[in-house]
């Protein structure tokens, strides 16, 4: 299970939303739908999931119903607040949103669709287990609407995934990703670098055998070690090794060569794709900070620079809900600065960068000595955008400290 919620204000019972939200209607409005359900807990994973022994007092079998119930009060709030928008994108995931029955999740998405509209050409993604998706279960999802399935890789090399307490057969990711191919799917492959005992040759067999695939879409990220999980404690224990952090850039660099001479372009510091149109628009829509309603517990929302978190245990959530309330825990409108600083945060990570005049004026400065450090991209900047270098991606945490302290 992840760690506490954030510190907030009082969320109202009701859910509503503030009377004086800037609530823009042209702003592009998604949803997260979160299935916080695994068969085991991987041993890096601090997300909000629960095993079938964690759940005290919830059921996956009532968790289609009880999140519907989450959509009703939110088609009922968004549509009193004047903010009622056909949703641009929908993400399913979790935890594993393909443990529960395809159809709950087609029964989600299609009173998730009934309550809000869904655009033409919108992008449907569900997360999925390599073990989980058969040729059933991937026509299902295309013929309720699901457009795209991110596939839960990790790893191609066995004592890797022993490492990250993955425990699905690697041999069943070539038959997920046929089973989407032959439903119309669009598919993504998810990898993760520099678990303990991974050599930069065991990470190239890996990176190797997703591109056998042939995916439209491949995400990599760097293994990173959450306090509270398993693998923190093993390494505090001193069982295993913590990640190298100058193996970890080699990693990422070598990720970054083979991809682009396989075709792919990076659009995010993680995140590669054939074409822009293949790009993940949910995750994009994260990061260029657009309106978003997360579902399910400890899932959190964006409306207009309102965020508020849901409680987290399914059987909390299960309840609030049967009483005719709001599910959410807590609620933040932060302030100017706490907004700049995300928004240099997360657009500095993607392709597009941001802006030199959103920067604050005091730190534009700097963009010039980045550029000496070879962070940033001259031809960008003399546009007017801050955009990483290969060397920048590597150093990303750097480069926003230098545009916000």
């Amino acid at each position: 299970m992840a760690g506490p919620l954030p510190i907030g204000d009082p969320a109202p019972v009701d859910g509503r939303l503030p009377a004086d939200l800037p609530i823009d209607p042209s702003v592009p409005f998604s949803a997260y739908l979160h299935i916080p359900f695994c068969r085991v807990r991987c041993g890096y994973c601090d997300f909000n999931t629960y095993t079938s022994g964690e759940l005290r007092g919830a059921k996956q079998e009532d968790y289609a119903a009880t999140l519907i119930g989450e959509i009703d009060l939110a088609r009922r709030v968004l549509s009193d607040a004047g903010a009622l928008r056909p949703m641009d994108t929908v993400f399913f995931g979790g935890g594993t949103p393909t443990l529960l029955p395809a159809g709950d999740l087609a029964r989600m998405l299609g009173a998730a669709t009934e309550a809000f509209g869904l655009r033409d050409g919108a992008e449907v993604t569900v997360e999925a287990n390599p073990d989980t998706v058969t040729p059933e279960v991937a026509r299902t999802l295309a013929s309720a609407g699901i457009t795209r399935l991110s596939i839960g890789m990790q790893s191609a090399v066995p004592h890797v995934l022993a490492a990250l307490d993955r425990t699905h057969d690697p041999d069943n990711v070539r038959t997920a990703v046929s089973a989407a191919r032959d439903a119309g799917l669009a598919v993504s492959v998810d990898l993760i670098y520099g678990a303990p005992g991974e050599s930069l040759a065991d990470w190239e067999a890996s990176l190797d055998a997703a591109l056998a695939l042939d995916p439209d879409h491949v995400s990599a990220y760097a293994l990173i070690i959450e306090d509270g999980t398993k693998l923190a404690r093993q390494i505090r224990r001193g069982e295993v090794p913590a990640p190298s952090d100058d193996l970890q850039a080699d990693m990422y660099e070598l990720a970054d060569t083979r991809l682009a001479d396989a075709g792919f372009d990076w659009y995010e510091v993680s995140n590669w794709s054939r074409t822009a149109d293949q790009r993940s628009r949910h995750n994009l829509a994260y990061w260029r900070g657009t309106d978003w309603w997360g579902f399910g517990p400890g899932a959190h929302s964006h409306i207009a620079g309102l965020r508020w978190w849901n409680v987290k245990h399914p059987a909390a959530y299960a309840q609030r809900l049967a009483a005719a309330e709001s599910p959410a825990a807590g609620t933040e409108r932060p302030d100017e600065s706490s907004r700049m600083l995300e928004r240099v945060l997360l657009l500095s990570r993607i392709r597009e960068g941001i802006p030199v005049d959103d920067l604050p004026e005091a730190n534009r400065t700097r963009v010039a000595e980045l550029i000496a450090d070879g962070l940033v991209e001259p031809a960008a900047a003399i546009r007017g955008r801050v955009q990483l270098t290969l060397q920048g991606r590597l150093l990303a945490d750097a480069v926003v400290r230098a545009l916000t302290d």
